[in-house]
């Protein structure tokens, strides 16, 4: 059983390119990067461990993460269908988004 009394912390981690969401001293989760040859972040994939289900720890991860994606000035192109998802429904102040072709945003 998970304790769901922690609040959600929030790392970046650049040597595994990703950011993670514990609570606790456990990871729940994680969204990662790949960087492109012009410097992007392409954010492509978002997961959380199945403990941690329904407490919305994904849209909370996805936020604070293109949050300091923005205050670090850097841009992201979305390949994951969470985070194209979360923009299409929020706004991030100050993040630079380069939508790939078909996308919603594009």
């Amino acid at each position: 059983m998970t304790d769901t009394s922690e609040t959600p912390r929030i790392t970046r981690n650049d040597a595994a390119s990703r950011y993670e969401i514990h609570v606790g001293e456990v990871l729940a989760g994680f969204t990662r990067w790949e960087a492109d040859d012009r410097g992007r972040l392409q954010m492509v994939h978002t997961e959380v461990d199945p403990a941690f289900t329904g407490r919305g720890l994904a849209s909370i991860l996805v936020a604070e993460a293109l949050a300091d994606i923005a205050a670090r000035d850097e841009t992201i192109v979305p390949r994951c269908p969470f985070v194209t998802k979360y923009l299409g429904e929020n706004t991030v102040e100050g993040l630079s988004v380069d939508w790939p072709r078909g996308a919603p945003g594009a």
